[in-house]
């Protein structure tokens, strides 16, 4: 009895699987690519990129046989290619099946060829599928490929000043030694592998220019996603330590981003916070989509001005003592990866002269300091007895508003409106572009912003342009923060 239904159930089988695995040569039968086009970034020559992936689909009633799939570069192809498992040597294989509704799965790697030149290079190579029924299929392939000076723990022992005609891609880190100066010239960019940091021991001078500026970046220059560059988001490298002593270091024109911390700003040893010898001078700087603290300053004497810094998983601005002037900048924190971010400023003097020191000083004068949280201004251990000399003139706060005249001056405090209130733009509202799918940010004020026109033109020793070089005598008054408004050219620009 049992017999009688196997061997019914054993023929439906065999059946089913010859129907499963029967191929044919049927003219019209095609392939079905995931992609028709596998683009890569461009990325630093020599260096493989990321594998990605290729799937080649037969929706047909039977099995496909591909007769063969070749580079059309060949072994000279900067395209590596495995299909199945197998990579296709010389650039070619043959002989693939393809069961119905199934598919092949093609890894593809780029290995970007040197440039020998300042500019980047652009190539092409074609995947080409020859099937048994003589259709012949394609993908594009495209890459492109700059050159690189690749440095492997790079100590500066003496006063050296580094080339510009191409990026440098740093290893374990730069360290400038005690005694010896580092500059970097505008058009300097050195990018930074995981985690390689900028230690300064000697001193640190950035001489970019608005054309030209300094740029401090990671190594990784392709995609995480289809819509988010890796250079998009935070903690690509470590950051700069500017460490105990070093004294004198300069910023002027440096765009830092993507790292896990900004500059970090040690003590001065033994030397009293002394405005005549800064720490750290930055100018016309930003530090943006960091994993830390944007600019962490313990005990030290700084002048920040036309600088942006913004977008930071900890504080935006961290001051433990010292002594430091703020002038015309734009503390933006609006970290959009997690709602546990830092204060935008969190101000902290060690009690009694304690494990970072006194904050002797710390004026904000036309600065914008705002963020997504309700209040984004945090004291820590400030004394009311008039040894901390805290100071914020014609500011934009997000602080809960405060009838201090002494310490606040002129300011106007960026809040929610009451029900009695008329509307008003708050926080992310004044800025031009927010763009939190492919985390771009333009942090230059709308023209119906409350930071216009609220800067003291009048204050002592302001810089007459912003952080772009734009006037900030060209309208009725100077903005607050770092940017001034630039009223659009075009429709598309306008509120």
């Amino acid at each position: 009895m049992k017999s009688r239904l196997i061997l019914p159930f054993l023929a439906l089988l065999f059946v089913a699987c010859s129907d499963y695995e029967s191929f044919s040569d049927n003219p019209s039968f095609r392939l079905v690519f995931s992609q028709d086009t596998i683009a890569f970034d461009t990325l630093v020559s020599t260096i493989p990129s990321s594998t990605k992936t290729l799937y080649a689909f037969n929706n047909n009633k039977n099995g496909m046989r591909v007769k063969n799939i070749r580079l059309e570069g060949g072994s000279q192809s900067h395209f590596r290619v495995n299909v199945d498992g197998r990579y296709l040597v010389d650039g070619s294989w043959d002989d693939f099946e393809v069961l119905k509704h199934d598919s092949l799965v093609i890894r593809i790697e780029m290995t970007p060829p040197e440039v020998g030149t300042n500019e980047p290079l652009y190539f092409e190579d074609k995947l080409h599928f020859l099937l048994e029924n003589g259709a012949q299929q394609s993908v594009l392939l495209s890459g492109g490929s700059i050159d690189a000076y690749i440095k492997k723990g790079l100590i500066v022992d003496s006063d050296q000043t580094l080339l510009t005609d191409k990026a440098y891609v740093i290893y374990d880190s730069l360290v400038v030694n005690k005694g010896a100066t580092l500059t970097l010239t505008e058009g300097t960019r050195l990018m930074f592998h995981d985690k390689a940091a900028l230690h300064v021991y000697g001193r640190l001078l950035v001489q970019g220019t608005l054309e030209k500026p300094v740029v401090l970046r990671g190594d990784r220059m392709d995609h995480m996603f289809d819509y988010l560059l890796y250079d998009n988001t935070p903690s690509r490298w470590e950051g700069v330590v500017i460490h105990r002593g070093s004294l004198g270091n300069e910023f002027y024109q440096m765009d830092l981003h993507s790292s896990l911390f900004g500059i970090i700003v040690e003590d001065t040893e033994e030397v009293k916070p002394d405005e005549s010898k800064p720490s750290v001078t930055l100018d016309c700087c930003v530090l943006h989509n960091i994993g830390g603290d944007g600019l962490r300053l313990t005990n030290c004497v700084s002048k920040v001005t036309n600088t942006q810094i913004s977008n930071t998983l900890g504080h935006t601005v961290s001051i433990n003592g010292g002594c430091h002037d703020f002038v015309y900048c734009t503390l933006a924190q609006f970290y959009p990866f997690v709602a546990n971010r830092g204060d935008a400023l969190h101000l902290a003097s060690a009690e009694d002269g304690g494990e970072y020191g006194l904050l002797r000083k710390a004026h904000f004068i036309n600065c914008v300091i705002t963020g997504y949280g309700e209040d984004v201004l945090m004291g820590e251990h400030i004394p009311d007895d008039g040894s901390c000399n805290y100071l914020f003139h014609h500011c934009f706060i997000n602080t809960p508003e405060v009838d201090d005249v002494e310490h606040f001056a002129g300011c106007i405090f960026d809040r929610d409106k009451k029900k009695d209130e008329e509307e008003k733009l708050v926080r992310d509202q004044n800025f031009v572009t927010f763009d939190t799918e492919n985390f771009i940010y333009d942090f230059t004020p709308k023209d119906s912003s409350m930071i216009r026109s609220l800067a003291d033109k009048n204050y002592e020793g302001l810089p007459l342009v912003d952080r772009k070089g734009v006037s900030r005598l060209a309208d009725e008054g100077p903005d607050a923060g770092c940017y001034e408004f630039v009223k659009p050219t075009t429709e598309e620009g306008k509120e």
